[in-house]
């Protein structure tokens, strides 16, 4: 891989190149990519969507959007910082091209900006619920129906594809989803694989997947264009992941250690004096003792150590990232950053604690159970709707459904897969206040 190609300005729907060097530099197309994200709906409904704590209470606690824009903050950081050095090694990218260092910067911010914008309701559980739907519930007896790898999206359904297809996918009016850049789009695939085979190898890239079926023809043409290796094997769609695809994940990385851990703390489910000693640990080389002993608050410590650990890692993964950026351009890069990271220690021990005291805790746990039912309750409800109209056996009650589906969405493809496939994009786009809000209308509750 070379970068004249992965920082394409290209917008998918392009037929034409652009080049860099005839960019407004007060309007920059990878600026413009950051602006249509933030500027979506969807994007916008992560202001009430679980990134810890489903449906809290707490004004402190964290929600997918305030996690994107905070990923979107150290993404913006650590890619500048790499451009820096990137232009350094490779100065003709600047003298010929015109490229700068804020375009990296740029690139992993949006990049890391529209993350998690394919997230369904309540977390991570929200993907493993809709995936049960078709592994052992009601969903599993489309299964003969539709191909392996069509089941198998299903299956494990993945908020990295649906992101994918949220940004890319085409409408009427919307021809080419959001139409972000090329580089942003490569950026933004963490996982550059399709569904099956699952896992096949060890490889950070392999770990999931990051486009369904229905887009798959489209990542493709996003590969060839910023020149992405090909890692696939006969019949298989997998490629090695844009160079920067690796800042976006170690911001997110770092944001969630050390946030997620912070989140706990304020909470009282962690306790201050445990966790203030992971956190210093973190930072034992660049803490200000006397600033530090004068900050009389737990909130005031724990953002002071907070602010620290996230500079302190960012440097880290800068540093990682340009001692293996040539193997990195090659594909033969197949960790994460922070994996490599002199503070890995720490860093498993600060997970460890929020996995068993925020993660696995009751409040989590108890709302993880209802969610699975809300969203078993819905896809069962619009799918049994969709498939009788499209076979002409839909009761009154399938009708009535149907109404309140958006019509932007084919739910009357002829594909099977389509079908379903819509139903359950559509579900991943709700809140989590909106998923319960259609979980008691269906079930009568709302009257």
């Amino acid at each position: 891989m070379n970068w004249e190609q992965l920082l394409s300005l290209k917008r998918f729907g392009d037929t034409n190149k652009r080049l860099r060097k005839e960019q407004d530099e007060t309007r920059l197309g990878f600026e413009v990519d950051y602006d249509r994200i933030i500027f979506s709906s969807e994007f916008r409904s992560l202001q009430d969507k679980t990134q810890v704590i489903p449906l809290s209470k707490t004004d402190f606690v964290h929600t997918r959007l305030t996690h994107s824009l905070e990923v979107s903050v150290v993404g913006r950081s650590l890619g500048r910082s790499v451009g820096q050095k990137i232009l350094a090694k490779y100065p003709h990218l600047q003298t010929v091209h015109g490229y700068q260092p804020n375009d990296f910067g740029a690139i992993v911010a949006a990049a890391a900006l529209a993350h998690d914008i394919g997230n369904p309701p309540f977390g991570h559980s929200g993907e493993k619920a809709i995936g049960e739907y078709f592994i052992s519930g009601e969903g599993q007896k489309y299964k003969e129906d539709l191909s392996k790898k069509e089941y198998q999206d299903l299956c494990d359904f993945e908020g990295n594809a649906n992101g994918f297809k949220i940004v890319t996918q085409s409408r009427a009016g919307r021809e080419g989803g959001l139409r972000l850049s090329y580089a942003t789009l490569g950026a933004f695939t963490k996982y550059p694989k399709e569904s099956l085979p699952k896992k096949p190898t060890k490889h950070i890239a392999d770990k999931k997947y990051g486009f369904f079926q229905s887009e798959k023809e489209a990542f493709i043409d996003v590969a060839n264009e910023l020149g992405m290796s090909s890692r696939g094997e006969v019949n298989s769609v997998s490629y090695s992941r844009h160079p920067l695809a690796f800042l976006v994940e170690a911001a997110d990385d770092i944001c969630y250690t050390i946030i997620d851990f912070e989140d706990g703390i304020n909470l009282g489910l962690i306790e201050e004096e445990y966790a203030l000693e992971y956190l210093i640990n973190l930072v034992r080389d660049t803490i200000n003792t006397n600033k530090y002993h004068q900050l009389t608050n737990t909130k005031d410590r724990i953002s002071y150590l907070r602010a620290l650990a996230i500079n302190t890692l960012i440097n880290e993964a800068v540093s990682i990232f340009m001692d293996n950026e040539e193997a990195i351009l090659k594909g033969e890069f197949n960790i994460g950053l922070l994996d490599k990271s002199k503070y890995e220690a720490q860093i498993n021990d600060i997970i460890k604690v929020s996995v068993q005291k925020v993660y696995q805790s009751k409040e989590v746990v108890d709302k993880e159970i209802s969610g699975y039912q809300v969203l078993n309750t819905l896809l069962h409800t619009y799918s049994k709707a969709v498939n009788n109209n499209y076979s002409g056996n839909n009761s009154n009650y399938d009708a009535l459904i149907l109404k309140g589906l958006p019509k932007v969405l084919d739910f009357n493809n002829d594909s099977l897969y389509h079908r379903l496939l819509n139903v359950c994009h559509y579900v991943s786009l709700m809140t989590d206040s909106q998923a319960i809000l259609e979980y008691k209308k269906v079930r009568g509750f709302n009257l």
